[in-house]
Protein backbone atom coordinates (compact mmCIF):
# COMPACT_ATOMS: atom_id res chain seq x y z
CA UNK A 1 0.00 0.00 0.00
CA UNK A 2 2.79 2.22 0.86
CA UNK A 3 4.36 1.50 -2.35
CA UNK A 4 1.28 2.39 -4.21
CA UNK A 5 0.75 5.67 -2.20
CA UNK A 6 3.98 6.77 -3.28
CA UNK A 7 3.62 6.24 -6.93
CA UNK A 8 0.53 8.00 -7.11
CA UNK A 9 2.43 10.74 -5.14
CA UNK A 10 5.20 11.10 -7.72
CA UNK A 11 2.71 11.12 -10.95
CA UNK A 12 1.40 13.70 -9.29
CA UNK A 13 3.80 15.71 -8.53
CA UNK A 14 5.09 15.10 -11.95
CA UNK A 15 1.84 16.06 -13.19
CA UNK A 16 1.97 19.30 -11.36
CA UNK A 17 5.75 20.08 -12.13
CA UNK A 18 4.46 19.11 -15.88
CA UNK A 19 2.20 21.71 -16.10
CA UNK A 20 4.22 24.75 -14.98
CA UNK A 21 1.84 25.16 -11.51
CA UNK A 22 5.75 25.53 -9.68
CA UNK A 23 5.60 29.03 -8.59
CA UNK A 24 8.09 31.62 -9.96
CA UNK A 25 9.98 33.65 -7.11
CA UNK A 26 10.47 37.08 -6.56
CA UNK A 27 13.55 38.14 -4.22
CA UNK A 28 12.27 41.95 -2.77
CA UNK A 29 15.34 43.44 -0.53
CA UNK A 30 14.03 46.20 1.55
CA UNK A 31 16.39 48.68 3.13
CA UNK A 32 14.46 49.30 6.64
CA UNK A 33 11.27 48.90 8.68
CA UNK A 34 12.40 52.29 10.95
CA UNK A 35 9.76 53.82 8.46
CA UNK A 36 6.35 53.10 8.01
CA UNK A 37 6.94 53.62 4.04
CA UNK A 38 8.65 50.60 3.55
CA UNK A 39 6.59 48.16 5.85
CA UNK A 40 4.22 49.42 3.30
CA UNK A 41 6.07 48.93 0.11
CA UNK A 42 6.54 45.72 1.51
CA UNK A 43 3.58 44.43 2.18
CA UNK A 44 1.88 45.74 -0.73
CA UNK A 45 4.46 44.23 -2.99
CA UNK A 46 3.96 40.45 -0.98
CA UNK A 47 0.28 40.67 -1.41
CA UNK A 48 0.35 42.11 -5.17
CA UNK A 49 2.98 39.19 -6.40
CA UNK A 50 1.45 36.09 -4.48
CA UNK A 51 -2.25 37.33 -5.81
CA UNK A 52 -0.75 37.16 -9.46
CA UNK A 53 0.60 33.38 -8.57
CA UNK A 54 4.45 34.06 -7.63
CA UNK A 55 6.08 33.21 -4.03
CA UNK A 56 8.19 35.52 -2.41
CA UNK A 57 10.72 36.46 -0.39
CA UNK A 58 11.19 39.52 1.34
CA UNK A 59 13.87 40.73 3.49
CA UNK A 60 14.69 44.05 5.74
CA UNK A 61 18.12 44.66 5.97
CA UNK A 62 17.83 47.20 9.00
CA UNK A 63 19.66 50.22 7.14
CA UNK A 64 22.85 47.41 7.15
CA UNK A 65 24.69 47.55 3.96
CA UNK A 66 26.35 44.49 4.88
CA UNK A 67 23.24 42.73 5.99
CA UNK A 68 21.24 43.90 2.52
CA UNK A 69 24.54 42.44 0.71
CA UNK A 70 24.43 39.24 2.78
CA UNK A 71 20.66 38.70 2.43
CA UNK A 72 20.86 39.69 -1.67
CA UNK A 73 23.93 37.06 -2.09
CA UNK A 74 21.40 34.22 -0.11
CA UNK A 75 18.34 35.06 -2.55
CA UNK A 76 20.59 34.29 -5.80
CA UNK A 77 22.16 31.21 -4.19
CA UNK A 78 18.25 29.92 -3.40
CA UNK A 79 17.47 30.85 -6.92
CA UNK A 80 15.17 33.10 -7.00
CA UNK A 81 13.87 34.56 -10.61
CA UNK A 82 13.88 38.45 -10.38
CA UNK A 83 15.05 40.47 -7.82
CA UNK A 84 13.59 43.52 -6.38
CA UNK A 85 15.83 45.56 -4.36
CA UNK A 86 15.35 49.42 -2.98
CA UNK A 87 19.09 49.97 -1.99
CA UNK A 88 20.29 51.27 1.43
CA UNK A 89 23.16 52.88 -0.54
CA UNK A 90 23.08 52.41 -4.15
CA UNK A 91 26.71 52.53 -5.08
CA UNK A 92 27.59 48.91 -2.94
CA UNK A 93 25.46 46.43 -4.80
CA UNK A 94 27.51 45.83 -8.24
CA UNK A 95 29.78 42.38 -7.22
CA UNK A 96 26.14 40.97 -6.09
CA UNK A 97 24.16 42.06 -8.84
CA UNK A 98 27.05 40.72 -11.71
CA UNK A 99 26.10 37.30 -9.72
CA UNK A 100 22.20 37.95 -10.51
CA UNK A 101 23.37 38.35 -14.16
CA UNK A 102 25.77 35.08 -14.52
CA UNK A 103 22.42 33.18 -12.70
CA UNK A 104 20.07 34.35 -15.30
CA UNK A 105 18.56 36.43 -12.62
CA UNK A 106 16.66 40.01 -13.90
CA UNK A 107 17.12 43.06 -11.54
CA UNK A 108 14.44 45.71 -11.10
CA UNK A 109 15.75 48.92 -8.51
CA UNK A 110 12.72 49.66 -6.48
CA UNK A 111 12.69 53.56 -5.70
CA UNK A 112 15.52 54.32 -5.47
CA UNK A 113 18.13 53.93 -8.36
CA UNK A 114 21.32 51.12 -8.20
CA UNK A 115 23.98 52.79 -9.79
CA UNK A 116 27.49 51.87 -11.11
CA UNK A 117 26.22 48.79 -12.55
CA UNK A 118 25.51 47.20 -15.85
CA UNK A 119 23.40 44.75 -13.95
CA UNK A 120 20.25 46.40 -13.34
CA UNK A 121 17.12 46.07 -15.74
CA UNK A 122 14.12 48.34 -14.90
CA UNK A 123 13.77 51.12 -12.76
CA UNK A 124 10.73 51.86 -11.20
CA UNK A 125 9.92 55.16 -9.44
CA UNK A 126 8.07 58.05 -8.95
CA UNK A 127 8.78 61.57 -10.79
CA UNK A 128 11.19 62.28 -8.13
CA UNK A 129 12.45 65.60 -9.78
CA UNK A 130 8.77 66.70 -9.12
CA UNK A 131 8.33 65.37 -5.93
CA UNK A 132 11.04 68.42 -4.70
CA UNK A 133 9.55 70.91 -7.19
CA UNK A 134 6.30 69.86 -5.19
CA UNK A 135 8.01 70.54 -1.76
CA UNK A 136 9.22 73.70 -3.14
CA UNK A 137 5.79 75.21 -4.17
CA UNK A 138 4.00 74.12 -1.30
CA UNK A 139 6.67 75.73 1.04
CA UNK A 140 6.60 79.35 -0.87
CA UNK A 141 2.80 78.77 -0.31
CA UNK A 142 2.95 78.20 2.89
CA UNK A 143 5.50 81.59 3.40
CA UNK A 144 2.68 83.43 1.37
CA UNK A 145 0.11 82.28 3.68
CA UNK A 146 1.95 82.72 7.21
CA UNK A 147 4.21 85.52 6.53
CA UNK A 148 2.60 87.64 3.84
CA UNK A 149 4.75 90.71 4.35
CA UNK A 150 7.50 89.47 5.97
CA UNK A 151 10.08 89.01 3.05
CA UNK A 152 13.06 88.21 2.55
CA UNK A 153 11.44 84.93 4.07
CA UNK A 154 14.11 82.94 6.39
CA UNK A 155 14.63 79.58 5.16
CA UNK A 156 16.59 75.90 5.71
CA UNK A 157 17.29 73.58 3.97
CA UNK A 158 17.66 69.89 4.11
CA UNK A 159 18.75 66.94 2.04
CA UNK A 160 17.98 63.42 1.99
CA UNK A 161 20.48 60.56 2.10
CA UNK A 162 23.85 61.24 0.15
CA UNK A 163 23.62 58.07 -0.76
CA UNK A 164 20.15 57.65 -1.93
CA UNK A 165 20.13 58.72 -5.62
CA UNK A 166 16.57 60.18 -5.36
CA UNK A 167 17.69 62.87 -2.55
CA UNK A 168 19.04 64.85 -5.45
CA UNK A 169 16.52 64.47 -7.60
CA UNK A 170 14.15 65.30 -4.78
CA UNK A 171 16.78 68.83 -3.39
CA UNK A 172 17.65 69.67 -7.36
CA UNK A 173 13.78 69.68 -8.11
CA UNK A 174 13.41 71.79 -4.81
CA UNK A 175 15.84 74.75 -5.85
CA UNK A 176 14.88 74.43 -9.73
CA UNK A 177 11.58 76.53 -7.73
CA UNK A 178 13.88 77.75 -4.82
CA UNK A 179 17.07 79.06 -6.06
CA UNK A 180 15.16 81.87 -8.15
CA UNK A 181 13.36 83.10 -5.72
CA UNK A 182 16.80 83.60 -3.27
CA UNK A 183 18.54 85.41 -6.37
CA UNK A 184 15.83 87.61 -6.27
CA UNK A 185 16.22 88.67 -2.92
CA UNK A 186 12.87 86.93 -1.65
CA UNK A 187 14.37 84.19 0.42
CA UNK A 188 17.34 84.17 2.82
CA UNK A 189 19.12 81.48 3.76
CA UNK A 190 20.82 82.84 7.22
CA UNK A 191 22.84 79.75 7.58
CA UNK A 192 24.27 80.15 4.17
CA UNK A 193 23.79 76.56 4.22
CA UNK A 194 23.31 74.98 0.83
CA UNK A 195 24.10 72.19 -1.94
CA UNK A 196 23.47 67.87 -1.00
CA UNK A 197 27.61 67.75 0.83
CA UNK A 198 26.36 70.07 2.67
CA UNK A 199 23.18 69.83 3.87
CA UNK A 200 22.25 65.89 3.18
CA UNK A 201 21.02 63.91 6.34
CA UNK A 202 23.30 60.57 6.56
CA UNK A 203 20.54 57.52 5.48
CA UNK A 204 17.45 59.74 6.38
CA UNK A 205 18.02 60.20 10.12
CA UNK A 206 15.71 62.18 11.95
CA UNK A 207 17.77 62.70 15.00
CA UNK A 208 20.57 63.72 12.88
CA UNK A 209 17.96 66.36 11.55
CA UNK A 210 16.91 67.30 14.51
CA UNK A 211 20.28 68.19 16.22
CA UNK A 212 21.24 70.20 12.86
CA UNK A 213 17.79 72.20 13.32
CA UNK A 214 19.38 72.39 17.02
CA UNK A 215 23.36 74.03 15.52
CA UNK A 216 21.02 76.22 12.91
CA UNK A 217 19.01 77.76 15.48
CA UNK A 218 21.49 78.20 18.37
CA UNK A 219 24.14 79.63 15.69
CA UNK A 220 21.95 81.98 13.10
CA UNK A 221 18.56 82.70 14.74
CA UNK A 222 19.19 84.60 18.17
CA UNK A 223 18.04 87.55 16.88
CA UNK A 224 15.86 86.72 14.04
CA UNK A 225 13.26 83.96 13.38
CA UNK A 226 13.17 80.75 10.97
CA UNK A 227 10.28 81.14 8.64
CA UNK A 228 10.71 78.20 6.67
CA UNK A 229 12.31 74.83 6.16
CA UNK A 230 12.53 72.18 3.58
CA UNK A 231 12.41 69.13 4.41
CA UNK A 232 12.65 66.70 1.81
CA UNK A 233 10.64 63.89 3.78
CA UNK A 234 8.26 62.93 7.06
CA UNK A 235 10.93 61.56 9.63
CA UNK A 236 13.21 64.00 8.99
CA UNK A 237 10.29 66.62 9.37
CA UNK A 238 9.20 65.21 12.86
CA UNK A 239 12.84 65.92 14.00
CA UNK A 240 12.96 69.25 12.83
CA UNK A 241 9.53 70.05 14.35
CA UNK A 242 10.52 68.82 17.61
CA UNK A 243 13.57 71.40 17.44
CA UNK A 244 11.54 74.18 16.57
CA UNK A 245 8.94 73.23 19.30
CA UNK A 246 11.99 73.23 21.82
CA UNK A 247 12.85 76.69 21.24
CA UNK A 248 9.48 78.29 21.62
CA UNK A 249 8.24 77.93 18.10
CA UNK A 250 4.23 77.37 17.66
CA UNK A 251 3.63 79.15 20.96
CA UNK A 252 3.25 82.45 21.94
CA UNK A 253 4.03 84.94 19.13
CA UNK A 254 6.70 82.51 17.51
CA UNK A 255 4.62 81.70 14.55
CA UNK A 256 5.43 77.88 13.56
CA UNK A 257 7.54 78.00 10.35
CA UNK A 258 6.44 76.64 7.21
CA UNK A 259 7.85 72.49 7.15
CA UNK A 260 7.57 70.16 3.73
CA UNK A 261 7.93 66.90 3.85
CA UNK A 262 6.98 63.22 2.12
CA UNK A 263 5.53 60.11 2.38
CA UNK A 264 2.40 61.22 3.51
CA UNK A 265 3.23 58.71 7.11
CA UNK A 266 0.29 58.64 9.40
CA UNK A 267 2.54 60.91 11.97
CA UNK A 268 3.29 63.48 9.72
CA UNK A 269 -0.57 63.75 8.80
CA UNK A 270 -1.85 64.18 12.04
CA UNK A 271 1.37 66.85 12.44
CA UNK A 272 -0.49 68.57 9.69
CA UNK A 273 -4.09 68.30 11.52
CA UNK A 274 -2.44 69.67 14.27
CA UNK A 275 -1.45 72.69 12.37
CA UNK A 276 2.47 71.94 12.59
CA UNK A 277 4.24 70.15 9.74
CA UNK A 278 2.84 72.39 6.61
CA UNK A 279 2.47 69.79 3.73
CA UNK A 280 3.62 66.09 2.42
CA UNK A 281 4.04 64.52 -0.30
CA UNK A 282 1.47 61.23 -1.11
CA UNK A 283 3.33 58.32 -3.07
CA UNK A 284 0.78 55.81 -3.68
CA UNK A 285 3.12 52.26 -2.93
CA UNK A 286 0.10 50.45 -4.00
CA UNK A 287 0.40 51.74 -7.75
CA UNK A 288 4.28 51.22 -7.02
CA UNK A 289 3.75 47.89 -6.22
CA UNK A 290 1.40 47.38 -9.45
CA UNK A 291 4.22 48.69 -12.01
CA UNK A 292 6.69 46.44 -10.26
CA UNK A 293 4.72 43.55 -10.31
CA UNK A 294 3.82 44.23 -14.37
CA UNK A 295 7.49 44.92 -14.64
CA UNK A 296 8.25 41.51 -13.52
CA UNK A 297 5.45 39.63 -15.19
CA UNK A 298 6.82 41.31 -18.60
CA UNK A 299 10.23 39.63 -17.96
CA UNK A 300 9.36 36.19 -16.96
CA UNK A 301 7.84 35.98 -20.01
CA UNK A 302 9.43 37.37 -22.45
CA UNK A 303 8.32 40.84 -22.74
CA UNK A 304 9.23 44.34 -22.17
CA UNK A 305 7.84 45.88 -19.87
CA UNK A 306 5.83 48.76 -19.69
CA UNK A 307 8.28 51.59 -18.98
CA UNK A 308 8.00 55.72 -19.75
CA UNK A 309 11.05 57.08 -19.22
CA UNK A 310 14.12 56.45 -21.39
CA UNK A 311 16.36 59.34 -20.47
CA UNK A 312 16.54 60.35 -16.85
CA UNK A 313 18.10 58.12 -14.42
CA UNK A 314 21.74 57.58 -15.71
CA UNK A 315 23.27 55.09 -13.45
CA UNK A 316 26.84 56.08 -14.57
CA UNK A 317 27.37 53.03 -16.55
CA UNK A 318 23.47 52.98 -18.52
CA UNK A 319 20.54 54.96 -18.52
CA UNK A 320 18.40 52.64 -16.86
CA UNK A 321 14.82 52.12 -18.86
CA UNK A 322 12.19 53.79 -15.58
CA UNK A 323 8.39 53.96 -15.00
CA UNK A 324 7.64 57.31 -13.60
CA UNK A 325 4.74 57.68 -11.40
CA UNK A 326 3.02 61.08 -10.07
CA UNK A 327 3.42 62.37 -6.75
CA UNK A 328 0.43 64.44 -4.76
CA UNK A 329 1.33 66.76 -2.82
CA UNK A 330 -1.13 66.93 0.45
CA UNK A 331 -1.84 69.23 3.05
CA UNK A 332 -4.93 70.22 5.48
CA UNK A 333 -7.21 71.15 2.13
CA UNK A 334 -6.56 68.05 0.58
CA UNK A 335 -5.46 65.19 2.86
CA UNK A 336 -8.85 63.82 3.32
CA UNK A 337 -9.62 63.27 -0.82
CA UNK A 338 -6.11 62.26 -1.11
CA UNK A 339 -5.63 59.37 1.54
CA UNK A 340 -9.09 58.64 2.62
CA UNK A 341 -10.88 58.84 -0.59
CA UNK A 342 -8.20 56.90 -2.15
CA UNK A 343 -8.39 54.15 0.07
CA UNK A 344 -5.02 54.04 1.55
CA UNK A 345 -5.45 55.23 5.00
CA UNK A 346 -8.59 54.69 6.86
CA UNK A 347 -10.22 57.83 8.71
CA UNK A 348 -9.52 55.74 12.23
CA UNK A 349 -5.72 55.73 11.63
CA UNK A 350 -5.70 59.23 11.34
CA UNK A 351 -7.75 60.13 14.37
Amino acid sequence: MKIRNAAVALAIGVSWLASGAMAETVGISMPTKSSARWIDDGNNMVKQFQDAGYDTDLQYAEDDIPNQLAQVENMITKGVDVLVIAAIDGTTLSNALANAKAADIKVIAYDRLIRDTPDVDYYATFDNFKVGVEQANSLVEGLNERFPDEKPWNVELFGGSPDDNNAYFFYDGAMSVLQPMIDAGDIAIPSGQMGMDTVGTLRWDGAVAQARMDNLLSANYTDKKVQGVLSPYDGLSIGILSSLKGVGYGSGDMAMPIVTGQDAEVQSVKSILAGEQYSTVFKDTRELARVTVGMVEAMLKGGEPEINDTETYDNGVKVVPSYLLEPVGVDKSNWEEVLIGSGYYTADQIQ
